[in-house]
């Protein structure tokens, strides 16, 4: 089990310390500037940090969301194969005959249409992550949708233009 204390550094911040079950340390300075520190100490008796690493308050959150399974969330053998059979990620692109073009996700009213879900949009060089409502939908924009396999197949009838 984790211990975790809260400290006051008076002039300074907060001092996160987490001791884990295996005798290891993590110990986070938050400064009033927004500054972050964070150390890492292999044993928990240890007066040096085995590393160290200062932070900015968006590498913080971005950091603390990854840790949270924000884009990677482990899932057991047996759900992982009931889901594959239903759940497919695919990446579709949108053709110049397709009705989606030049609207945007909202007007395109993908996710009413095929029952799909648009989870990023890759387009050239560029991957939008969850995007937007608003965002238009181009000729060559590769989409990375997710739904069941039928909803999937009606997702690329509709970017081919076939629907």
């Amino acid at each position: 089990m984790m211990n975790v204390s809260v400290s006051q550094l008076p002039g300074i911040g907060q001092k996160i310390t987490l001791k884990t079950a295996e005798d290891s340390m993590l110990v986070v300075i938050v400064h009033h500037t927004g500054k972050r520190e964070l150390y890492f100490f292999d044993d928990v008796d240890s007066d040096e940090a085995d590393f160290a690493i200062d932070l900015t308050a968006d590498e913080t959150r971005e950091l603390g969301a990854q840790l949270l399974g924000a884009t990677y969330q482990p899932v057991n053998a047996n759900q992982l194969k009931m889901f594959k059979k239903q759940i497919v990620i695919d990446y579709i692109t949108v053709t110049e005959k397709s009705s989606l073009t030049h609207q945007t996700i909202e007007e395109s009213e993908v996710r009413n249409k095929t029952g799909t879900t648009i989870i990023g949009i890759v387009q050239g060089e560029e991957m939008i992550a969850i995007p937007e409502a608003d965002r238009i939908l181009e000729p060559g924009d590769v989409l990375m949708a997710i739904g069941k396999k039928d909803q999937i197949a009606m997702l690329e009838a509709l970017c081919k233009g076939e629907e």
